[in-house]
């Protein structure tokens, strides 16, 4: 089902760039190989003022992970992601209300983050609950598909950590053979994450209704290392 426009939804969206923490990250080229050669990088380290770890997450949805995240974490500098402006405008009020300083979000589809993400930026990167677009025909759409993976290893520092999370067993297993087929290393692998009691955990929106309908949540790391792909 398809979420309903919010009211005063370009006026809230303007509110929230007007701050500064919302960056909205739009492709005027629609011819995606011309668009993607020509980079427009933001510069890091001017935009959160310091040359702390940056921290992405893909898929922010309202932005309960990312705010807890970075408020947790004063040490690191967050980036959340979310190509929906009727999703990541809750996310954004969300961070200005709390007067989280290390987060910026980004509105951008995830394959364009090469354009705006300069390589070798990210330290570490969540998924978490992605669409699984369980249609066969809609696999390249998955955001663990090895396209898409592609993209993750040039931003990722050498030796960077992808999370995910997600209800979906089957996206998980797909999720596994596309990591493994791109050269990730895997480690700490779930496939029912609240039963190993994890003490860092932090619960998104989705994942605290799953676990509340008793669904087992699967989860896992994986390590990106340039010197062991080729």
């Amino acid at each position: 089902m398809r979420m309903r426009r919010k009211a005063n939804l370009d006026a809230r969206l303007k509110g929230c760039q007007d701050t500064g923490r919302l960056i909205v990250l739009d492709c005027e080229d629609r011819n995606f190989v011309t668009s993607i050669e020509k980079k427009e990088y933001l510069e890091l380290e001017g935009l959160f003022g310091n040359d702390r770890p940056i921290v992405m997450e893909i898929g922010c949805g309202k932005g309960q992970f990312a705010c807890e995240l970075a408020k947790r974490n004063p040490g690191i500098n967050v980036l959340a992601v979310e190509k929906t402006s009727n999703v990541i405008v809750d996310a954004a009020e969300k961070a200005i209300a709390m007067g989280i300083e290390n987060l910026y979000l980004l509105r951008c589809d995830a394959a364009y983050l090469s354009k705006f993400i300069p390589p070798d930026s990210v330290s570490r990167l969540y998924l978490n609950f992605s669409c699984p677009f369980p249609k066969k025909s809609y696999a390249s759409h998955r955001l663990t598909h090895r396209s898409f993976l592609e993209i993750y290893k040039e931003l990722l520092k050498d030796g960077a950590e992808l999370h995910q999370k997600t209800d979906d067993r089957k996206l998980f297993e797909f999720s596994v053979e596309e990591l493994s087929y791109s050269g990730f290393r895997l480690k700490n692998i779930s496939l029912d994450l609240h039963a190993d009691s994890p003490e860092d955990n932090i619960m998104t929106e989705y994942e605290k209704r799953f676990v509340d309908m008793g669904l087992p949540i699967y989860r896992l790391e994986a390590v990106y290392s340039r010197e062991s792909s080729v």
